[in-house]
């Protein structure tokens, strides 16, 4: 039978109890790095060489859907009534928002250093210490909304934008794809300020601290961001029957992206599974 996956805000005591507990469990055992070490490693940019699968890349979604899964499995190996809540940040859009409360995942960074301070994930009860990151320090960090350059999380129009767009990605399938849902949610623009940054991107941007980059997942934060991009990815299927993933086939020998992005039934690293195969997750959990 499929499990569920909550919005946050309806979780109960003592579902974050259970919930906070899993992710400490899986830290102290040194499972949860192994999950930062491989986002770390498949962060590759437009700019880099070789395959690109977790982002600026149309398999950016059937890429975090796997990942989330397996993150969800470990959870799920410490208590199997644990699931990853989604983070609806077109509507629980402050840092007063119930998810960042000292039951969950503690607020926002001090303003010295951006140190995360309060809530079972601060540095000072040394259950939290951040081994794998892009900087040093041990401490989580945040930044909550970026006071001194103020960043709004994104908006239900700004995001009903993407969740319109028929098409699932499009060539030249990077970070410049003009059009296509993949591109739109992941959310690579143009400009400055929040014109540059968009859905999935400014969510980012807007905690700030260890969620800029490809160490983000040292903030359980990566995990409920996540799981509310892997719902719209639902919706937007739903909305736009038949839709497929594309590209279909690998671009041509010559074309600049042969070889750096996945198509639908090529295999993705490191799981081996293909996008084709994670279209459809019904059998595993649901939204509610």
């Amino acid at each position: 039978m499929a499990y569920t996956r909550k919005n946050v805000s309806a979780l109960t005591r003592a579902e974050r109890r259970r919930l906070v507990g899993a992710f400490l469990e899986i830290k102290r055992t040194g499972e949860y790095d192994e999950f930062v070490r491989m986002h770390i490693e498949h962060y590759v940019s437009d700019g880099d060489g070789g395959l690109r699968a977790a982002h600026m890349a149309p398999s950016f979604l059937p890429w975090h859907r796997r990942f989330l899964l397996e993150l969800e499995r470990a959870l799920r190996r410490v208590d199997s009534g644990v699931s990853v809540p989604y983070w609806d940040w077109t509507k629980d859009r402050t840092p007063a928002a119930s998810l960042w409360g000292e039951d969950l995942l503690g607020g926002n960074g001090r303003r010295s250093d951006r140190q995360v301070t309060t809530g079972p994930f601060a540095y000072r009860h040394k259950k939290w210490v951040v081994k794998e990151s892009m900087t040093d320090g041990e401490y989580l960090m945040r930044d909550l909304g970026r006071p001194h350059d103020p960043l709004a999380l994104p908006t239900a129009d700004e995001l009903a934008r993407a969740l319109k767009d028929p098409v699932y990605d499009t060539a030249p399938w990077d970070s410049t794809s003009a059009r296509g849902f993949r591109n739109k949610l992941e959310g690579w623009g143009t400009g400055q300020g929040n014109d540059a940054w968009r859905n999935h991107n400014r969510v980012h941007r807007w905690v700030g601290g260890h969620m800029l980059g490809g160490a983000s997942v040292n903030d359980p934060v990566f995990w409920l961001h996540h799981s509310f991009v892997d719902l719209l990815w639902t919706r937007w299927q739903k909305r736009h029957k038949g839709a497929r993933y594309l590209p279909e086939s690998p671009p041509e020998l010559g074309d600049r992206q042969r070889g750096r992005v996945v198509a639908r039934h090529e295999e993705m690293p490191p799981w081996g599974v293909t996008p084709d195969e994670l279209e459809d997750y019904s059998r595993i959990y649901r939204y509610v």
